[in-house]
């Protein structure tokens, strides 16, 4: 079935199961008991994408067990699940603002360049850290100049994440992505 003559089609939506290879390279900065993603289906339409994970965080890296996601855990796996869907977008050549960009640019710039600028949260229900999936997309990039820093990339983005009860927390988080190649 087409789309009307007054509306144009939508984009093609496409998806990419877990690249495991990737993943290990994108998680390869954190300690061992610190990767907390462990899969990531990646989709992507319109020169924007978003990514569907899976999460386990069998025990907290720095406080004795809350029994529930809290807002350091939170923040980790947002930056593990953004730096999966920003990789496997440049590899793929997905996202709208990274056409240029090369996975030897992404691994350069990944830890020193790719900045929270925002980040804010909100916890519906506890969230179970052993078992929970965690979803996120770009809601736009776009190409910006500041005095301070030079030429960046603006990113905001909505991220959620749910369990098995009826756990949620969702938010959203804007990055600068700066010394831009």
């Amino acid at each position: 079935m087409s789309a009307p003559a007054d509306r144009p089609a939508a984009p093609p939506q496409r998806s990419y199961a877990t690249d495991e290879e990737l993943l290990a390279r994108v998680l390869a900065p954190y300690k061992e008991h610190c990767a907390y993603l462990r899969s990531a289906e990646v989709t992507a339409s319109g020169g924007l994408s978003a990514a569907r994970c899976a999460f386990a965080i069998p025990e907290s890296c720095y406080i004795d067990d809350t029994g529930h996601l809290n807002a350091v855990e939170v923040n980790i796996a947002y930056n593990q699940m953004m730096y999966y869907l920003v990789a496997k977008s440049v590899k793929e050549g997905l996202l709208t603002g990274f056409e240029d960009w090369t996975l030897d640019d992404f691994w350069r710039h990944q830890l020193p360049d790719i900045l929270i600028a925002r980040f804010a949260a909100n916890f519906r229900r506890p969230v179970d850290p052993r078992r929970f999936t965690g979803e996120m997309e770009f809601r736009a990039v776009t190409r910006r100049t500041s005095g301070a820093i030079g030429p960046f990339l603006h990113a905001p983005t909505v991220f959620r994440y749910q369990d098995a009860h009826g756990g949620r927390c969702d938010g959203e988080v804007t990055l600068a992505f700066v010394n831009i190649p």
